[in-house]
């Protein structure tokens, strides 16, 4: 156990050092702002939809490694997915975080974003884990107002 931790640590501190898609995203169909004012965290996400389906999804922000992990392996993860595929990964992610759980473990579960499972011992963490997901959900329905972990 204390091997797959050991792997899930690393691979956390690899996306907070080098976060995939972080950038500012050119002909965005929609960008949020998002805050964590527990910790300071902050994250703007950019998606880019086409018929219904992620095309590009980015983020710039600055936070600390959960929060910078977390919107980095959420862009790679919801690229190409479905609004509804997105909305269920959502859902998965943030049962993932508050229990520790997979929901689904199949080839439908979170997959490589497993590696969160052990955020949910640590609830102030939980707002770091979720900031940039709530962020992304928040502008699939369109609302464009500051999204707020409190």
């Amino acid at each position: 156990m204390s091997d797959l931790r050991d792997l899930y640590q690393e691979v956390i501190l690899d996306h907070y050092k080098r976060p995939r898609n972080f950038r500012a995203l050119a002909g965005t169909s929609r960008h949020v702002e998002g805050y964590n004012p527990l910790c300071g965290d902050r994250v703007t996400v950019y998606v880019k939809l086409e018929n219904d389906v992620v095309q590009e999804v980015s983020f710039q922000g600055s936070g600390c490694a959960i929060s910078t992990a977390s919107a980095s392996m959420m862009t790679e993860t919801l690229k190409g997915k479905t609004l509804a595929e997105a909305e269920t990964l959502f859902k998965r992610f943030h049962d993932l975080v508050t229990t520790g759980a997979d929901p689904r473990p199949d080839a439908a579960s979170v997959g490589k974003l497993a590696v969160f499972a052990g955020v949910h011992e640590f609830p102030a963490r939980v707002k770091c884990a979720t900031l940039a997901w709530h962020t992304f959900h928040a502008a699939l329905a369109g609302d464009e107002k500051t999204v707020s972990t409190e």
